[in-house]
């Protein structure tokens, strides 16, 4: 049976990769450089130490990753605090559904702390998660389960009690290698099938999870 969900957050709760994208690019404008979609998507779930070595094999050695990953995230922040977070599609009815039939919620994500909390804030859904597990709490990054096996310590369950719902690929393996069921709903880049076929199912929006939990705990 399961009795708790453990949420990924950009692309999956929230629109925030595309945002995320052009904010790169606005910043990269700066430098009179560019950012192609298709190199962002290989961003997407990685650690910042993994990041930063994809990010100076794009641009060269010398390229201040850290700098511009501040830049980019002091504009996020500006355009979330003045436009509000993009929600995706059937997430708050999905939190609503988990909160009134009694299942344990987290946010596992490799952002930090205060990103984190922020978002969650400024998204008015911090009120639905009863704990979060952050990118600076966990040694090894996704794919690696430790983010995914410690949401589940957080939260007094076992691995085959909890849900993983997932947009990336490296997620997908992350949630696998913690024997933990996982959902994928796809955001900016659909899994290869050696990924999906780790999901236990791919849906395209977040409101099909509650006919799946209803499924699974009616069996």
């Amino acid at each position: 049976m399961i009795k708790a969900v453990i949420f990924d957050m950009d692309g999956l709760m929230f629109d925030s990769e595309r945002l995320t994208y052009q904010c790169n690019v606005e910043v990269l404008k700066e430098k009179n450089l560019t950012m192609s979609e298709d190199f962002y998507k290989t961003l997407l779930g990685k650690t910042i130490i993994m990041a930063t070595q994809l990010m100076h094999e794009e641009y060269g050695e010398d390229f201040p990753v850290k700098d511009h990953i501040q830049k980019v995230h002091q504009l996020l922040h500006k355009k979330m605090h003045e436009d509000g977070v993009p929600k995706k599609e059937g997430l708050v009815e999905l939190l609503k559904y988990l909160k009134e039939n009694d299942y344990l919620t987290i946010v596992a994500t490799s952002s930090d702390r205060h990103r984190v909390d922020d978002i969650l804030n400024v998204a008015d859904v911090a009120q639905y998660y009863h704990d979060s597990i952050c990118g600076n709490e966990v040694t090894k990054g996704k794919p690696d389960p430790e983010i995914f096996l410690k949401a589940c310590q957080k939260l007094g369950v076992e691995p085959h009690e909890a849900l993983v719902l997932e947009d990336s690929e490296a997620g997908i393996q992350a949630a696998y290698n913690a024997s933990i069921p996982v959902i994928c709903i796809p955001d900016m880049k659909y899994p290869e099938e050696k990924i999906e076929n780790l999901t236990e199912r791919i849906f395209q929006s977040l409101y099909e999870v509650i006919d799946y939990l209803e499924e699974k705990n009616n069996d």
